[in-house]
């Protein structure tokens, strides 16, 4: 079989995958399960969030929940999909926004949870244009910040991290290899469990979005 053939007998066993995965996650859906997940984000932003007031400048402490950072009050905060890309950050990853007189908003990574890393196969949802990694037995959303950064396309391999413990509905994009390149399991890094500590990233102001 040539590389053709087998390439495009994976992106149709892609395709079937995330057909019944969409089935899949609309079930979970419809049991409650998001919100019961949800549930437990804002809970742990509540007990280990805070609200503060600096001179002129709100100071506020959440979890980050795969696309925002969510309050102890329950309240979402947008978080800029480049930034969370740049900084690789997961679900459960504690935030420190401050909030500056001119409005600004200027996230720290304050609280890393562990991680592991994990390889998979890039997909796409036709109808929604939404992302997916299908890793394992699990598909992970993923920002299209990240997929647009590495130039990713359906049938690539993606390198990516997720929370050690829990069932993480996003993933961080550590790198794309792509389909086509020769070699390209020699590039995929030592998979498994990823120290918290080497994903604390110093203060920044939230960046303009990736084009």
């Amino acid at each position: 079989m040539t590389n053709q053939n087998k390439l495009t007998e994976l992106h149709q066993l892609v395709e079937t995958a995330q057909a019944s995965l969409n089935g899949a996650r609309q079930v979970l859906r419809d049991l409650g399960v998001e919100d019961i997940k949800q549930g437990a984000l804002k809970e742990k932003a509540k007990k280990a969030g805070s609200v503060a007031e600096e001179g002129n400048e709100k100071i506020i402490e959440g979890v980050f929940d795969g696309q925002n950072m969510v309050g102890p009050d329950g309240k979402r905060y947008s978080v800029p999909a480049n930034y969370a890309s740049k900084s690789k950050l997961v679900e459960g990853d504690m935030l420190k926004l401050t909030i500056t007189e001119d409005g600004s908003f200027v996230f720290k990574q304050i609280g890393p949870v562990d991680r592991m890393r994990l390889v998979g196969t890039l997909t796409s949802d036709d109808t929604t244009g939404d992302y997916f990694v299908l890793a394992g037995n699990k598909s992970y959303k993923m920002l299209l910040a990240s997929i647009t950064y590495f130039k990713g396309e359906p049938g690539d391999e993606v390198v990516v991290l997720v929370p050690k413990e829990g069932a993480p509905t996003w993933a961080a994009v550590e790198n794309i290899i792509k389909s086509s390149e020769v070699g390209a399991k020699a590039q995929i890094p030592d998979l498994g469990p990823v120290p918290a500590s080497e994903h604390v990233k110093s203060e920044e102001e939230a960046p303009d979005d990736i084009d």
